[in-house]
């Protein structure tokens, strides 16, 4: 992450605070739930140095129970008591301790049998030094792995630095920890006894811990459910042993745990509207925060970049509508890297955008593809007169026999030829970088172009204005050349009580008649009452062999 791009965390949390206690503070509009794992429940950790690690703010302990059984048991046991269990999101039911996975004591043939009474810490350590072989750990496989580090661990040694960079980010990637009080994380645990560094016994075969529903905890194993007891002892018998044993835990979620919306709901003020969704586009985060956002719009965007790695690398926010001939919008990078250019993957196919320079939305992909799927054939010959960088026209193409792709901004078109070779499509499209009138006017006088059979205008914002364009279209068609009607898809905004009814009235208005069978499709809902739709209809003959007339009726 770039750093000149992103303050701190420990800059953005006072940031937020400052914020957050200028506002009104009201009381939470809903009691936190009484079951599942969320911020407002739970225990704060409080970390030992926190302006270290800020994020260490977001970790709360549960306190559960467990059992802890042998590994092999876990499984069967697992699928029997599943509705027992904690089952929250993201955290598994079967926990593993570090020092879980135990050895059996193996001894020499020669040495006698251990004693029927359990063996006092001097007995066991006295023991072990008489059995302790020289030649290594040969009878001793847990001291073996204990004394001997393992490859990784050594080769982490060797890069001393490169080690422990490993080891912080595995630490910081940490989504949950698993605990029993009173027990060390130590491996020479048990090994001594009560003298030593734990009050447990060692135990000869790997365990596992099966964490309970979070209502069981603080129980005895006298106050578990029935169901629970009848199916240890249907185990027990089977297993033909007892080693089951009820143990009071603390489950700790981290950071990483908690998802975007609670973590910016712990973040940002009471009343305040938390950010739901964001466009992706690539590798970018595309956000349009409110006014009421703007003062913890780097903090929700480390959040956003947070929650969405590694798919999410750069965040930004739409400054200002658009408002240029190019359709280019003002964007403010928030958090990540400052390149805007990306590469975004639809429909199986690859388009190099740079949104800094050009125009994408990926919330039309459904509508793009309703129109190549559904409407297109084979054997049309499409003409694109708003491309951008060739969404419609490359996937079109695909389909279709030809395409003709034109758009005013240079840059766009550049990207545009880059898109065709990227999707080897260079036969099929032909490319122009001109005005829109100029351009549909030089493909309908053009000898060599194919009969136009699907004509896409989409311009919401003034596409309808330009279909003045085709009145009188093939007044002047040179003879012999096909009279051929083709089917206009005009795209356009509407705020009316009734939006099929007003972009009817103006595609009337531009081109000077009255178009029956006009196919109106909602494409979507832009914002309150405003929608954008797309018209579909044949150019009526009158029109297309009418006088033209540009500036009015």
């Amino acid at each position: 992450m770039s750093e000149e791009l992103v303050p701190s965390w420990n800059q953005l949390l006072a940031k937020s605070e400052s914020y957050t206690q200028a506002s009104a503070q009201t009381p939470p509009p809903h009691p936190p739930p009484l079951h599942g794992p969320t911020l407002r429940r739970g225990r704060r950790t409080a970390p030992d140095h926190p302006e270290e690690d800020p994020l260490l703010s977001f970790a709360r302990t549960f306190d559960l129970a467990a059992l802890r059984v042998p590994a092999a048991a876990c499984a069967p046991l697992e699928r029997r008591l599943r509705g027992h269990l904690l089952n929250w999101p993201r955290v598994r039911n079967i926990a593993r301790l570090p020092n879980d996975d135990g050895h059996a004591l193996l001894l020499p043939p020669s040495a006698p049998a251990l004693p029927a009474s359990p063996l006092t810490a001097v007995t066991r350590r006295d023991r072990l030094a008489r059995q302790f072989n020289a030649r290594g750990f040969v009878q001793f496989p847990n001291l073996a792995k204990m004394s001997r580090p393992s490859a990784r661990a050594q080769r982490d040694k060797k890069g001393e630095g490169r080690g422990g960079d490993k080891e912080a980010k595995r630490e910081k990637d940490t989504v949950y920890v698993v605990k029993v009080p009173g027990e060390e994380e130590d491996q020479w645990k048990g090994l001594v006894g009560e003298e030593g560094f734990g009050s447990g016994a060692w135990r000869g075969e790997p365990t596992r811990l099966l964490l309970l529903d979070e209502s069981y905890a603080k129980r005895s194993v006298g106050e578990l459910p029935e169901a629970v007891k009848v199916v240890l002892d249907d185990e027990t018998k089977q297993g033909g042993s007892s080693s089951y044993e009820l143990v009071q835990c603390q489950l700790t979620l981290f950071y990483n745990y908690w998802p975007m919306n609670e973590v910016l709901e712990a973040l940002l003020p009471e009343g305040i509207i938390i950010p739901a969704g964001f466009e992706t586009v690539g590798h970018i985060a595309h956000l349009n925060l409110r006014d009421e956002h703007l003062p913890y719009k780097e903090l929700i965007a480390q959040v956003v970049l947070d929650k969405n790695k590694p798919k999410i690398r750069t965040v930004v926010n739409k400054t200002d509508a658009i408002q240029n001939d190019y359709r280019t919008m003002q964007l403010e990078i928030l958090a990540g890297h400052d390149s805007l250019v990306t590469t975004v993957i639809e429909s199986g196919l690859r388009f190099k955008v740079d949104l800094a320079t050009v125009y994408w939305n990926s919330r039309l992909a459904t509508e793009r593809q309703r129109l190549v799927n559904s409407i297109f054939t084979s054997s049309d010959v499409v003409c694109d007169v708003f491309s951008g960088v060739g969404p419609i026209a490359i996937s079109a193409a695909k389909k279709v026999t030809y395409v003709y792709a034109n758009d005013l901004n240079p840059i766009a078109v550049e990207y545009l030829e880059r898109n065709i070779v990227l999707n080897k499509l260079e036969r099929k499209i032909e490319v122009f970088n001109m005005d829109a009138r100029r351009f549909v006017t030089a493909i309908y006088s053009s000898q060599h172009v194919r009969p136009i059979t699907q004509v896409v205008m989409n311009l919401p914002k003034d596409a309808a204005e330009f279909l003045d364009i085709f009145r009188g279209i093939l007044r002047n068609r040179q003879a012999g050349q096909p009279c051929v009607m083709p089917k206009i898809h005009v795209y356009g905004f509407s705020k009316a009580e009734d939006p099929e009814y007003d972009f009817n009235e103006r595609i009337n208005l531009a081109l000077c008649d009255n178009v029956a069978n006009i196919e109106m499709h909602r494409v979507r809902l832009v914002a309150s009452g405003k929608w954008m739709l797309c018209a579909s209809f044949t150019l009526p003959e009158s029109v297309a062999l009418a006088k033209p007339n540009y500036i009015m009726c």
